[in-house]
């Protein structure tokens, strides 16, 4: 049977999801302001929706993948947005990484509404998704994320139910906080090894297996050492993260003294007009002064 998705959000992480999601049988509609991006799916095999409202009013699934918690209010319940279109018991799927706190105030006004809600932030990036191996992490009712998980099983390898609306969204917080640490971690022995001479692209294979060993050792300690800067992420992204995880410690009174140094690291670069660059930029943080920017 042909499930029937709608898309809203077609940016590097919604258009690789709904790529996938076309390259498994899936009939696709999607909406996003950038007519560019819509166009980029319709040429796979999507259908270019007017609105929100529309594109959900023909799904069974809606799945929403945009930057912020007051963007995906607005594409829900703004004019022309999901809840104006979508089916009575339609389940959506918030992809995005926004706070948990605000989801679960998204997820009870869509029950107000006779809609369903699982927030299901992933790990992996655009990468991972057009391979079908992202790693899920669900808030929501259980026969809710069951049904998720349905259409999800498409894209992602590892899918984990953590608990109630909003629990999605917190362990999305705490993997940002991992990969951030890490993604400093991995540039700054980066910056060791090239001053010490060693032959840094033969590190990663040195350390496989071993307790150092990290799926972003493997493939940014490679990018940081040639400055390979390919987009697959954004450091403002991040920053938006860090300052959520950050409200959730103050809220919780939980001490995190080495995420607010690697926030106001990332905060630094994005004041310095990098923030619309790859996690692999953060190497310009540890640039030396006889090296050109970049290089």
């Amino acid at each position: 049977m042909t499930r029937i998705v709608a898309l809203i959000g077609a940016g590097a992480m919604g258009g690789a999801i709904g790529e996938r999601l076309l390259a498994t049988g899936n009939a696709l509609f999607v909406f996003d302001l950038d007519k560019a991006k819509v166009e980029t799916l319709v040429a796979k095999g999507a259908s270019a929706a007017p609105s929100a409202a529309e594109a959900a009013g023909a799904a069974d699934y809606v799945i929403l993948s945009l930057n912020s918690a007051a963007i995906v209010r607005r594409a829900v319940f703004g004019d022309g947005g999901v809840a104006a279109g979508a089916r009575p018991g339609t389940l959506l799927i918030d992809m995005s990484s926004i706070d948990p706190e605000a989801t679960r105030q998204l997820a009870a006004d869509a029950r107000d509404k006779g809609l369903r809600w699982v927030d299901s932030p992933l790990s992996g990036g655009a990468p991972k998704a057009l391979v079908g191996e992202l790693t899920l992490m669900a808030g929501g009712e259980p026969d809710d994320v069951a049904d998720a998980h349905e259409l999800l099983r498409d894209v992602a390898t590892n899918y984990t139910h953590m608990g109630p609306a909003g629990a999605g969204q917190t362990t999305k917080l705490i993997n940002q906080v991992l990969c951030a640490l890490n993604f400093m971690a991995v540039a700054e022995a980066t910056r060791l090894a090239l001053d010490a001479g060693v032959d840094a692209l033969k590190i990663p294979q040195a350390l496989k297996g071993g307790r150092a060993d990290s799926a972003i050792l493997q493939e940014y300690l490679p990018r940081f050492a040639t400055r390979d800067y390919r987009r697959t992420g954004r450091i403002d992204n991040m920053v938006k993260d860090l300052n959520a995880a950050q409200d959730l410690a103050r809220r919780t009174h939980t001490a995190m003294p080495l995420t607010a140094v690697c926030a106001e690291v990332h905060r630094l670069l994005t004041a310095a007009g990098l923030g619309g660059e790859d996690q692999a930029a953060l190497m310009e943080f540890f640039r030396r002064k006889d090296e050109e920017p970049g290089t």
